[in-house]
């Protein structure tokens, strides 16, 4: 499983209240692929560029669906509900090397975090790619 990495501008989004990541939250949290590097200065969507969306992948990313988030002995846990995937159809999709979460219902679409596959990947057609969220861990905590 790749390593969940947060952008630095998470942690003052939190406390200016631009996430709302509790469960049954309205707010939507999206994942995109792009294979520029991000930077943990990296703010908003688009910024790593995302892919381009053709042959099965759609602009924008896909939702993790029903968010759950909760505090447990001092720590709070964010998890999504669904592993986010992509089947390439009609050709390939890629190359990508890194999977971006977030937050597309805030105007700015602010930034949580990346994961880093070590390499470009390119999704050949009719084959299916994955971001194995950590449903046991959550994506991120905070303590």
């Amino acid at each position: 499983m790749a390593a969940f990495n947060k952008f630095n501008c998470f942690v003052q989004d939190v406390a200016n209240k631009q996430h709302d990541m509790k469960t049954g939250t309205a707010d939507i949290y999206k994942v995109y692929l792009t294979n520029a590097v991000p930077v943990a200065s990296n703010t908003v969507f688009g910024s790593p560029a995302e892919i381009a969306a053709v042959n099965g992948y759609a602009a924008g990313g896909v939702s993790i669906g029903a968010v759950t988030g909760g505090l447990t002995g001092g720590t709070f846990k964010f998890s999504g509900a669904a592993d986010p995937s992509w089947t390439a159809v009609g050709g390939n999709i890629g190359p990508f090397q890194y999977a971006v979460l977030y937050n597309s219902s805030n105007a700015s679409k602010p930034l949580i975090g990346w994961w880093d596959y070590g390499a470009a990947l390119t999704l050949t057609n009719g084959n299916t790619f994955t971001v194995d969220l950590d449903q046991t861990n959550g994506i991120l905590t905070v303590t």
